[in-house]
C-alpha cells in the first residue's frame, strides 16, 4: 500500500540504499567477475585486481560452505574436490578467484572447490553460503546521515558490461528526504562502474541470513539516478 502512486524522479546524482532483502543482487556482478573461467578469458573487469583493494576496508564477504542447513552448503564440489570456509573479500582487499579444475589449470594456480554443474555443459563455479558481513549503523541512522536519497526496494533488468564494469538497473523504492520516506518512486534507472561503486559501499548492520546469499542493507553516497 505504501507504494501505491509512485512518482518519477528527475535525473540526478543522490545517495542511494539498496534495502537487505535484494541488497545481494549487487554481489551477482562480483561473483561472475571474480569466476575462474571469466578470469581465464580475460572478460572480467576485476581481471587485475587479485590481492587488491577492491572494496572499503570495513567490508568483508565471506563464504560459509559448511553451515548448518544453509541453503548452499556442500562438503565437496561438483568436481569432487573438498570445499571450505573462506574470505573471497578481507577487509576491501580480493584474496581469491573461484576456480574449478579447468580454470585453475589455465591460470597455473590450485582449484578452490567452487565447481557446479548443470545438466548440460562444461562446469561453472558458484560460491557457498556468501554472506557480506554487517556494519555498525541501522539503515536508518544511513538515511539520517544521508539527509535525502533513494531507498531500492526492487530491482529489475540488470545490464553489465563484463569488461568494464559499467553497470545499470531499472529500480522502484521510496525518496526519503530529512532521513525519512517521503514518497514512492518507479520507472527510474540507477546506473554506474561497479569498481567505483563497490569502492564506496558501506553495509548497515540489518543482516539476516535468509538464503545462499546475504547482505544487510547497503549504502553508496553518490549514484546516477536516470528518470525523466
Amino acid at each position: 500500500m505504501a507504494r501505491l502512486n509512485p512518482r518519477k524522479l528527475d535525473s540526478r546524482t543522490a545517495p542511494v540504499l539498496v534495502e537487505n532483502r535484494i541488497a545481494a543482487g549487487l554481489l551477482s556482478p562480483f561473483v561472475g567477475a571474480i569466476a575462474g573461467p571469466s578470469v581465464a578469458r580475460g572478460q572480467s573487469f576485476l581481471k587485475d585486481k587479485l590481492g587488491q583493494p577492491v572494496f572499503s576496508q570495513s567490508i568483508t564477504l565471506s563464504e560459509a560452505p559448511h553451515r548448518p542447513r544453509g541453503l548452499g552448503s556442500a562438503p565437496f564440489d561438483d568436481e569432487g574436490l573438498p570445499t571450505q570456509e573462506r574470505r573471497l573479500i578481507d577487509k576491501g582487499v580480493l584474496t581469491t578467484w573461484l576456480l574449478n579444475l579447468s580454470s585453475s589449470r589455465q591460470l597455473g594456480l590450485e582449484p578452490t572447490g567452487h565447481a557446479s554443474r548443470g545438466l548440460a555443459g562444461p562446469p561453472g563455479v558458484t560460491p557457498h553460503n556468501l554472506t557480506l558481513e554487517a556494519g555498525p549503523d541501522t539503515p536508518e541512522a544511513l538515511m539520517r546521515a544521508a539527509g535525502q536519497g533513494l531507498l531500492v526496494t526492487s530491482m529489475f533488468g540488470p545490464s553489465l558490461n563484463a569488461n568494464t564494469g559499467d553497470w545499470s538497473v531499472g529500480v522502484s523504492g521510496f525518496w526519503f528526504e530529512a532521513g525519512e520516506l517521503a514518497y514512492p518512486v518507479s520507472e527510474i534507472t540507477v546506473a554506474g562502474n561497479l569498481i567505483d561503486l563497490y569502492a564506496r559501499l558501506v553495509a548497515a548492520s540489518d543482516l539476516e541470513i535468509r538464503g545462499a546469499s546475504n547482505a544487510p542493507t547497503l549504502f553508496i553516497d553518490g549514484v546516477a539516478i536516470a528518470g525523466r
